[in-house]
């Protein structure tokens, strides 16, 4: 450990850059060996298990990973909402996890903002867009009076692409595109060094998640910020990331530049996360192969796994086996491809083209109005005949519930009528005899 982080453990205020590394980053935010535990003894759940990554300032470091991996819990952690089980976060070279001194505590929130995912549930509906977006100017002094207020949050609502009108309306008169506009500008007004963005686009139309990403690039380099950048869309965390993080199950698997990991993505889940990148292209995304991770092809019961450098600043997480043989496909320099393409003309490709026509008629849904009412039933018992003629007209047009109503009425009908003639022909045989 170096003397600044030695003196960042034990300092009360943050220092005005954060340690270089080898390669002459400055290193803004830091996290080793973090465990996030949720619940105590036989119920408690490891949602994050030894995470550790740095993120450099002026860079967008993006955490990707399916629904329950883990990402929002670190994102939470780092704003010091989710205690740490075990492990420490530094920022600038100072521990920010724990117990710390107000003045710490309040530097902390000062320079380290969040983007909610929810655009709704993220904003006091009670109170008006002016006092959201003031609250951190009123908590912090961050003006010198009213007026110089005011001109902070006119300025920050034009700059996200609202109007000052705007500023004297409540949450819900508002769009979602436009209430995450809102939850930027309230995390851009206190002019943060670091923004915890997680998934700030899921809940948007396609449209409006280009103007928010852009929105997010341009302050970036206005303001020289630095984005933890919390998503699942590989295909949108590639275009505005400079490293990206891959999360699975709560373990680190893979750490490397943007490029780098779509070029030579090494371990297995991160393969499959791009494979499931959807292809614009119908014909192509028709006949893609969809590569599926299975977590049992590793042998973790005595050669235990870690996150390890292969090189080229890509960091893989396998036991020795594993890493060794990602170092021999790295070191090839041929870039990997994931995404599989089928050829249509193929006999296999027609077989399985088949196979998957079967199983879209196995599973179709009925119509809207082949419900199997019990009145077809009813009807049909007591006129059979119309019964089995709508039958037969509801077989034609695919409603088999009906079909199997009416029949099941007709035939009933159809079945007492007889029963009832066969009584009534044998009292007449008895009362002639």
């Amino acid at each position: 450990m170096s003397m600044q982080e030695k003196e960042g453990v034990r300092a009360k205020h943050l220092p005005e850059h954060g340690p270089i590394d080898e390669n002459g980053r400055e290193i803004l935010l830091s996290l080793k060996n973090v465990d996030i535990t949720f619940g105590k003894g036989d119920d408690a759940v490891r949602a994050v298990k030894n995470a550790s990554f740095d993120i450099y300032k002026g860079e967008t470091f993006s955490l990707v990973g399916e629904s329950g991996s883990g990402k929002t819990t670190i994102g939470r952690a780092v704003i010091r909402v989710n205690p740490l089980a075990a492990g420490e976060i530094q920022y600038k070279g100072v521990k920010i996890s724990g117990k710390i001194s107000n003045s710490l505590d309040r530097e902390v929130i000062r320079n380290i903002q969040m983007v909610f995912q929810d655009p709704a549930a993220s904003l006091n509906e009670r109170a008006t867009v002016d006092y959201i977006i003031s609250e951190g100017l009123y908590n912090f002094h961050l003006f010198e009076n009213e007026a110089d207020r005011v001109k902070k949050v006119e300025n920050m609502i034009e700059e996200v692409g609202l109007l000052p009108e705007h500023l004297t309306r409540y949450p819900h008169e508002f769009s979602g595109g436009q209430r995450q506009r809102i939850g930027l500008a309230r995390a851009m007004v206190m002019e943060p060094e670091l923004v915890v963005a997680d998934e700030p686009i899921s809940a948007l139309d396609v449209s409006i998640r280009a103007q928010v990403l852009n929105l997010l690039k341009q302050f970036q380099q206005d303001k020289g910020l630095t984005y933890l950048f919390i998503a699942h869309d590989l295909s949108i965390v590639r275009f505005i990331s400079d490293r990206i993080g891959v999360i699975y199950k709560g373990d680190i698997v893979e750490i490397a530049d943007a490029e780098e990991l779509f070029d030579y993505p090494l371990h297995p889940y991160t393969h499959s996360l791009i494979s499931a990148i959807p292809i614009p292209d119908p014909q192509l995304e028709k006949n893609k192969v969809l590569f599926t991770y299975d977590p049992s092809v590793h042998d973790y019961s005595t050669d235990k796994p870690k996150l390890v450098n292969i090189g080229h600043d890509h960091y893989v997480f396998g036991n020795e086996k594993e890493i060794e043989e990602y170092k021999a496909i790295r070191e090839k320099g041929v870039p990997l491809h994931p995404i599989t393409i089928n050829d249509p003309n193929s006999p296999q490709a027609e077989v399985k083209q088949q196979e998957s026509v079967v199983r879209e008629d196995e599973y179709k849904l009925p119509p809207v109005h082949d419900t199997g009412s019990f009145w077809y039933s009813l009807l049909s018992f007591f006129l059979p005949v119309f019964g089995l003629i709508a039958a037969v007209l509801f077989r034609r047009h695919d409603h088999i519930r009906n079909y199997k109503a009416c029949k099941k009425g007709a035939i009933a009908g159809l079945v007492t009528i007889l029963a009832v003639i066969l009584i009534f022909a044998f009292l007449l045989i008895l009362a002639v005899i």
